[in-house]
């Protein structure tokens, strides 16, 4: 649908004297878009939700997220941050309530707050927390198709727990990520501390996965999940994936766990 405004209004939104910006927490169902990121496709979470900006005040440009999720993946907890002119005088609760009518229901504006310049989503973002939901009954409840990971008959699900503090610590993670074939894929900086990874027993045959670090590389926490399950059911031992750790890229992990049941749950900050 396309907005007319004023001149007046148009000159007066082109004044480039002041900014103001403006931090959102976003959740959404990964399912039916192609990732965060914006692509030519247009169905993504960035460019769906710069367009609804952009419904609003058109001299909206960008939205910066804290990381890209890929498609498939949902979050509770994204981060993001945009600019307006100073003289667009709408406050925080005002452009969460608005962006709420203009977005589809699988996506949704949870808190908005005003803040200062120097807030980057992105730059300033000092650790991410992730799960993954692996569902290992016979059969997959229907609520969580897309959303969790059916892995029927796995066994040894505790021995998960074991694994996982594998990963813990600081170490070079490129073994546990997937080449972006952007020309930077040998130079990136592929270390990472994970603060804590641990497993959180649901219900019956219910498991999440929840991985707390300072970033996380493309597709890494799928290929973290998809090694220790590898682990457990006796493909690829602990030695062995030690050993892909201190090889630092040398080799790739075996397995990349599909993005059903990944979910960003939050994104931390250093405390003002």
């Amino acid at each position: 649908m396309r907005v007319e405004f004023p001149l007046d209004l148009i000159l007066l939104m082109d004044d480039t004297t002041g900014k103001r910006r403006f931090k959102l927490v976003i959740a959404y169902d990964g399912r039916p878009f192609d990732g965060w990121q914006s692509q030519v496709s247009g169905n993504t979470i960035q460019d769906i939700l710069l367009a609804a900006l952009q419904l609003i005040c058109p001299a909206v440009t960008t939205v910066q997220g804290s990381g890209r999720t890929d498609a498939g993946v949902s979050a509770e907890g994204q981060v993001a941050h945009f600019d307006t002119p100073e003289v667009w005088r709408m406050g925080a609760d005002e452009w969460r309530k608005a962006l709420n009518t203009k977005l589809p229901p699988t996506i949704r504006i949870l808190a908005a707050e005003e803040c200062g310049a120097e807030f980057h989503a992105r730059f300033n973002a000092v650790g991410k927390h992730y799960r993954y939901r692996l569902v290992t009954g016979e059969v997959l409840p229907p609520l969580q198709v897309g959303l969790a990971w059916h892995r029927r008959g796995l066994e040894n699900v505790g021995d998960l727990s074991r694994v996982l503090q594998t990963f813990e610590g600081t170490h070079h993670f490129r073994a546990f990520s997937a080449n972006r074939h952007d020309g930077k894929d040998e130079t990136r900086d592929a270390e990472r501390t994970i603060f804590e990874a641990r497993v959180v027993e649901n219900g019956d045959h219910e498991f999440d996965l929840h991985f707390h670090g300072s970033g996380f590389l493309y597709k890494m926490v799928r290929f973290l999940v998809g090694t220790a399950v590898y682990c457990i059911e006796g493909r690829v031992s602990v030695d062995e994936i030690r050993r892909l750790l201190e090889e630092q890229g040398a080799n790739k992990a075996p397995y990349c766990a599909p993005p059903d049941g990944l979910s960003l749950l939050s994104v931390n900050y250093p405390e003002r």
